[in-house]
């Protein structure tokens, strides 16, 4: 079987959505009979037949972080031996462009776009000049047509890239994490509405708290918020200034727990800035709904984790900044357990073709495709007629 390397800032799924898809999809392609090499940053424990080679010994944060896990990554990857498939992802921001300086004779190059920069800069609250944006926006599109395939992670997605000029993408969508597990609604105590995930510049938090104290005259309410990030501290001091007794503040679950910790969840809450609209996908959706949990989606109505929650009827999809009317779904559904009830199950429908060995073997394909494509001798000029 043909070898590949992937190379991202992290690969422990503990380290957020990247490092957890990273790491499933190291793993199942091991299994598949794939020879995997993964390039992160920091101590890792990677899957059964995968090899590991750290661009760093720890893993840094923040933007200087970032910064410098994309030198240390681009060292590293370029000191790996040579493998047939090279995979760039999207931690940090802008690692595409590091995709041709790793093609060696025969290599196929892919790009696995989780987050599409620099488009989500300005959602991320980091301003650059028009100007500095439009060019940064034309580098990236140069170099990611210069990789074999583009994976978008959504159709939204694909769009914004083929708007700026990017070719041969292909939808792969996220699955949910194979550690949850559905689990029944427990009986009695107050209705719990969860938000569990990053806590970011795109992840708008206002209308969450102004439904929590729409509702705070109904003790039988409670929302709990779980997570790390940086608005984690200004959403703290919202919610003591407010006085929001019944809202609790909780660190991120580990994997281990997950599935307990959304199914002590009626329901859960997604949040996306508009900005961020084919930028990203936002991953808590499809783990909700694994969880089978209906989700409420503040966020933009075209997205494609929208697209999911109103197709399959799991959920609602609201504008990212009207608490009035997630308080009016909140009480909707706590109203009516035969509506609640069909959601959850609505919920397990949706994410039901989303599995990892699906994609695993979708990526697979697209791997060998774009292998075979780069492998394929070039077509020779008929000779002149004497």
């Amino acid at each position: 079987m043909p070898s590949i390397l992937f190379v991202n800032r992290v690969l422990d799924p503990e380290a957020g959505a990247t490092g957890r898809l990273l790491h499933d999809l190291a793993g199942a392609m091991a299994a598949a009979g794939w020879r995997v090499t993964v390039v992160a940053c920091g101590p890792a424990e990677p899957p059964p037949g995968v090899a590991y080679r750290p661009a760093a010994p720890r893993l840094d944060g923040g933007r200087l972080g970032r910064a410098a896990a994309l030198l240390r990554l681009a060292t590293a990857a370029l000191a790996a031996p040579r493998h047939d498939v090279v995979v760039t992802m999207t931690d940090p921001p802008l690692l595409g462009l590091l995709g041709p300086l790793l093609r060696r004779r025969g290599t196929a190059l892919l790009h696995w776009c989780q987050d599409l920069y620099p488009a989500l800069f300005p959602a991320l609250g980091l301003d650059l000049p028009p100007p500095l944006l439009r060019a940064l926006e034309r580098l990236a599109a140069l170099a990611l047509n210069r990789h074999d395939a583009v994976l978008a992670i959504g159709r939204c997605m694909a769009e914004r890239l083929a708007g700026q000029g990017v070719e041969r993408v292909s939808v792969l969508p996220n699955w949910p994490d194979p550690a949850i597990a559905p689990l029944p609604r427990r009986a009695g105590g107050p209705f719990t509405v969860l938000y569990s995930g990053t806590l970011g510049l795109a992840h708008p938090m206002a209308a969450l708290l102004d439904a929590a104290e729409r509702l705070r005259d109904e003790p039988d309410i409670r929302f709990v918020i779980a997570g790390a990030g940086s608005r984690r501290a200004e959403l703290a001091a919202a919610v003591a200034a407010r006085g929001l007794s019944r809202v609790a503040l909780r660190p991120a679950a580990p994997r281990g727990a997950l599935s307990a910790h959304l199914a002590a969840a009626d329901l859960l809450v997604a949040t996306m800035a508009p900005a961020a609209l084919g930028g990203l996908v936002p991953s808590k959706v499809a783990g909700a709904l694994a969880a089978g949990r209906p989700c409420l989606l503040l966020g933009p109505a075209a997205g494609e984790a929208a697209t999911l929650i109103r197709r399959h009827g799991a959920g609602a999809v609201l504008p990212a900044d009207d608490g009035a009317a997630l308080a009016a779904e909140i009480r909707r559904l706590r109203d009516d357990p035969a509506a609640l009830e069909a959601a959850c199950a609505a919920a397990l429908r949706a994410v039901a073709d989303l599995t990892l060995d699906g994609a695993a073997s979708r990526f697979a394909a697209l791997a060998a495709a774009a292998l075979a494509a780069r492998r394929r001798p070039a077509i020779q000029p008929e000779a002149p007629l004497a």
